[in-house]
């Protein structure tokens, strides 16, 4: 099915988007030779200086839905609990990054990020074998990664169940009272090997049984970010964005 997809992908590229680019790219010139014909002697205009950026022309400027919305919601929850430290496993790095603007940050990987900024610590560490105490972390954040595990995508060994795996390990860590905020594909529970798993909202629900949900939160297939999300709203979509905060009982 992949193969046959990326056959009728490349064959609608040359049918529409070839034409489409070469368009664009003689729009380009054209108006390469205008503003030369234009300029003045502040800058030297060098064919070999030419760097033509031919998709940024949109109406709207263009984002991920999830990547933009749920690190968001993330920096919004650790507004609201100003945690001493704040741990961060693997989630999108811009979002260690920023926060540790306002929250001390810890942020470890498997493959961990050379990145060298005040009040943020970057470490290597296994989802999978945390290098924290048993009940040992106030406040960490694990998001749109735990899909990943186990598929082999990033290098980590195969195994169906590494996600369930790397939940125990999160809740392992998380102090009596602490919290958890936790990021994941929703809706028809599916694999889509090697890319990443989506889970039903009762599926996640179980698999972190014994906390408190806090506040659950959605990016709709639709996009935009629904506040106080319910069960209903999650499992109708295809591949929406599940933020889940737990708090782990005194």
């Amino acid at each position: 099915m992949y193969i046959l997809y990326r056959i009728k992908k490349s064959i609608k590229f040359l049918v529409y988007g070839l034409w489409r680019d070469i368009g664009i790219f003689f729009v380009f010139l054209a108006e390469y030779l205008r503003f030369r014909k234009r300029s003045g002697e502040r800058f030297s205009i060098r064919l070999r200086d030419l760097y033509p950026c031919l998709e940024d022309r949109t109406v709207n400027t263009p984002f991920d839905q999830h990547y933009i919305y749920h690190p968001a919601w993330a920096a919004r929850v650790l507004a609201q609990t100003r945690p001493e430290k704040h741990i961060d496993i693997s989630s999108i790095l811009s979002f260690s990054t920023t926060v540790s603007a306002f929250v001390p940050m810890e942020f470890y990987d498997y493959r961990p990020a050379d990145v060298q900024l005040s009040a943020l610590h970057c470490g290597k560490a296994d989802l999978l074998q945390l290098p924290f105490g048993d009940n040992s972390v106030q406040s960490i954040s694990c998001m749109h990664t735990i899909e990943h595990v186990g598929l082999g995508r990033y290098g980590d060994p195969l195994d169906p169940d590494g996600d369930l795996k790397a939940i125990r390990e999160l809740k392992r860590v998380v102090a009596p009272g602490g919290d958890l905020l936790f990021v994941t594909p929703v809706g028809k529970p599916a694999i889509h090997f090697n890319a990443h798993r989506v889970y039903g909202y009762a599926q996640i629900m179980e698999y972190f049984e014994g906390m408190e949900l806090k506040d659950f939160s959605l990016v709709p297939d639709t996009g935009g970010l629904i506040n106080a999300a319910t069960k209903e709203q999650a499992d109708a979509q295809r591949f929406g964005c599940g933020c889940f905060w737990f708090k782990k009982s005194d």
